[in-house]
């Protein structure tokens, strides 16, 4: 029962998590909507984002207690150090992306600001370091905890992502115009 309601539990919180985030990367398409409080409710809705992102993790670290009944093996068929060392040579780098794009967005990670400029540094090279290092931390959080179910699930978030990116490119265009369009 426990493994039912956790893997509920995930799909919901997977789904809610889309939506916050979704709507906290568009500050200029819901100001045009609401007005300039739009920026203030967008941060309240990424640290919703990121609460969420909190109970997947948890519903993860639940499962490796309480698996649901499928066919898939409870864990990987080799030594839990080897899903060790996949999950730092995909945690490694995505984190470091993750952090560098944390530090060149500043503020803006989490508190989107009209008057905020466009980026530097890591941007100069990739769009939306955040996001590329973000999707794959669920699979550091998977091996770590030696799941293939969890390896398998952990698809879902690259279609997720792809949809935050979007709208977040959508937002930007009609923050900067031009400018960002011929960033892109």
């Amino acid at each position: 029962m426990i493994a039912w309601l956790n893997a509920a539990m995930l799909l919901v919180a997977t789904v809610i998590f889309l939506l916050f985030y979704v709507r906290s990367v568009s500050p200029a398409g819901r100001e045009k909507i609401i007005g300039p409080r739009a920026y203030q409710l967008c941060f309240y809705n990424r640290l919703a984002a990121g609460a969420l992102e909190f109970v997947i993790t948890a519903n993860y670290i639940l499962y490796y207690f309480f698996p649901l009944p499928t066919p898939l093996p409870d864990k990987f068929p080799w030594d839990w150090w080897i899903s060790l060392v996949i999950a730092l040579v995909i945690g490694i780098p995505s984190t470091t992306l993750m952090v560098l794009g944390v530090v060149h967005a500043g503020e803006e990670t989490m508190r989107p600001k009209k008057e905020h400029k466009m980026y530097a540094g890591i941007y100069t090279k990739l769009r939306h370091p955040q996001a590329v290092g973000e999707v794959f931390l669920f699979w550091v959080i998977a091996f770590l905890l030696h799941s293939p179910f969890l390896a398998l699930f952990s698809f879902i978030y690259f279609p997720i992502f792809i949809v935050i990116c979007y709208a977040e490119e959508q937002d930007l265009l009609l923050r900067y115009g031009d400018a960002y369009a011929d960033y892109c």
